[in-house]
């Protein structure tokens, strides 16, 4: 009943224009617990707030029994971030309380600006049956690790319309040794679409291609239970250029711990 509640007065939030993006801007101090996640895809779905809302606190909890799992939902909507706990997979970390989560988007996790919808972020698994890493060093050097996303993502957006074209280019590849002691890669590619809206004109001068999209990728690569965790944040390039500290902060958070 509880939970109910606070679902529905967080609801009467919901709607309004994006206010600006830098009113978003992180603070470790204002992160606050918000989802602890006992069994893959579980987590409360938040509500699609007004981010100049006033920081008004609404709070409910509650735990659920499922079979040998114990669920435990709770929220707090007072701070810049919440954190997203999967202790059956085995992974943390904070995402803005704006973002929304999306359901069958074929990541383990994904959650989406709802204003933005070209910004979101998601997390992928290698496959328990297949993988057996040790360290995020099996893929190679951060620069050879770099070489492979930025691959994954060419092959992801391949497009078969004609006249399409991606520049793509790794801006920054580079290890860390988080506070969990544990090491990890962080990669940033950049990718540029171009197409023609008339490619099959007969004239060259008539098939000038132009950009349609200009983005930026984020990926946080961990490894842990012999499984590789790939963080993925994507924003448009000219909204990285003004949200660059909150994403950085997302891109900080994220750690593999022990799945339960």
């Amino acid at each position: 009943m509880a939970a109910a509640a606070a679902a529905a007065a967080a609801a009467s939030f919901c709607g309004g224009r994006r206010s600006p993006p830098r009113a978003r801007v992180a603070s470790a101090a204002n992160s606050s617990r918000a989802e602890v996640s006992g069994r893959r895809g579980s987590g409360v779905v938040p509500a699609v707030s007004r981010r100049n809302v006033l920081s008004t606190v609404l709070s409910a909890s509650t735990v659920l029994l499922l079979g040998p799992k114990q669920l435990t939902l709770a929220e707090t909507t007072g701070g810049t971030f919440r954190e997203y706990i999967d202790t059956f997979d085995g992974y943390t970390f904070l995402y803005p309380k704006s973002w929304i989560q999306v359901r069958g988007a074929g990541a383990d996790i994904f959650f989406r600006d709802p204003f933005v919808l070209d910004e979101n972020m998601s997390v992928e698994i290698s496959s328990p049956s297949s993988s057996k890493y040790t360290s995020v060093e099996d893929l190679g050097p951060p620069e050879k690790a770099a070489e492979k996303v930025l691959k994954q993502y060419l092959t992801e957006f391949m497009s078969t319309r004609l006249g399409v074209r991606r520049e793509s280019n790794v801006l920054s590849a580079l290890s860390k040794v988080a506070d969990d002691g544990k090491l990890y890669y962080e990669v940033e590619v950049n990718i540029k679409s171009y197409a023609s809206n008339n490619e099959l004109a007969v004239m060259p001068q008539d098939r000038v291609q132009s950009l349609e999209w200009d983005r930026r990728y984020l990926s946080v690569l961990g490894v842990e239970n012999k499984r590789l965790y790939e963080l993925r944040l994507q924003t448009p390039e000219q909204v990285f250029m003004q949200e660059e500290e909150d994403l950085r902060r997302v891109m900080d958070s994220f750690r593999v711990i022990k799945a339960a």
